[in-house]
């Protein structure tokens, strides 16, 4: 079974990245959690569109997304929504329209967050839904997991030191990927 995971920042030293990295530590055997990433994907602009295409980038994560049996989004909180670079990410992974079915319809989606605020990420995650909705997505609802106060729970390299936090993260990730493997044979 095979996950894309993607961190919806674009900082190098994101709490988001930090926690998408130590989700693929916590993977169960037999699944995977592949890291991609939102960076070379261009502002959207339907001229662009019309004249050039979708981006290379673009249309390489659509179709890596298209071909995994779930998806994993690590959403940054910024005032208290949807990171801009994240929604227009997943904004030219629609286009064209013809394509939502083949990338997101019926897709398993888990979704997380880390934050240096005390709430973690429970607005911007609550923003996600309408979207999954719009998408058609399948979004799993057995555990929730906002990181709060995240450069206590990160140290400076990045790594995941709070043992407290690993253990919830582990337990997320064990029951998303039982969630994608029930998809799965639904199918």
């Amino acid at each position: 079974m095979n996950i894309i995971g993607i961190a919806g920042s674009l900082r190098s030293g994101s709490f988001n990245s930090a926690l998408l990295r130590a989700a693929v530590e916590e993977c169960p055997a037999g699944s995977t959690l592949e890291i991609e990433s939102i960076r070379g994907i261009p502002l959207y602009d339907g001229d662009v569109e019309a004249a050039q295409g979708i981006p290379a980038r673009a249309a390489e994560l659509k179709d890596r997304i298209a071909s995994a049996d779930g998806l994993l989004l690590v959403t940054p909180e910024y005032n208290n929504s949807i990171p801009g670079a994240f929604k227009n990410a997943i904004d030219w992974l629609t286009r064209p329209p013809a394509d939502i079915g083949r990338v997101f319809k019926n897709r398993p989606v888990g979704l997380i967050g880390a934050s240096p605020g005390a709430y973690g990420t429970v607005q911007a995650q609550s923003a996600w839904l309408p979207v999954f909705r719009t998408l058609g997505m399948r979004p799993w609802f057995g555990q929730l997991m906002y990181v709060g106060n995240a450069a206590k729970v990160f140290d400076a390299s990045g790594k995941l030191v709070d043992e407290a936090m690993r253990t919830r993260l582990r337990n997320y990730v064990r029951g998303f990927t039982e969630f994608v493997a029930a998809e799965a044979t639904q199918k």
